[in-house]
């Protein structure tokens, strides 16, 4: 199935104590149907110290289940789901449900 949210999307949470906030996709894993917002879905990490960084707590994103995400609305910003069209030079492109918009150019 082709991918509705990708890597530089600008997303929206839906669930969980950080539902509305907004953010960008780092790293979509389709394995595991989980994917990496900026900012969305911080944890606290103990981390050894190494040569190459220090150790001490570190807060990083942790990943979120794609369904719990929604993808921002080019036109308004508000979240909405995905749709395909399939353009007369034969590619197939993203849009907006809510507003139509195509959202890869």
């Amino acid at each position: 199935m082709a991918a509705k949210i990708k890597k530089g999307d600008t997303v929206i949470m839906r669930t969980g104590r950080d539902k509305g906030r907004r953010g960008e996709v780092i790293e979509v894993r389709p394995s595991e149907s989980r994917a990496l917002v900026r900012g969305i879905n911080m944890v606290k990490r103990h981390q050894k110290q190494t040569a190459a960084q220090d150790g001490g707590i570190i807060s990083k994103e942790a990943p979120v289940h794609l369904s719990n995400l929604a993808l921002a609305d080019p036109k308004d910003g508000k979240p909405t789901r995905v749709g395909f069209n399939v353009l007369p030079d034969g590619r197939k492109v993203r849009i907006a449900k809510r507003s139509g918009v195509e959202i890869d150019g």
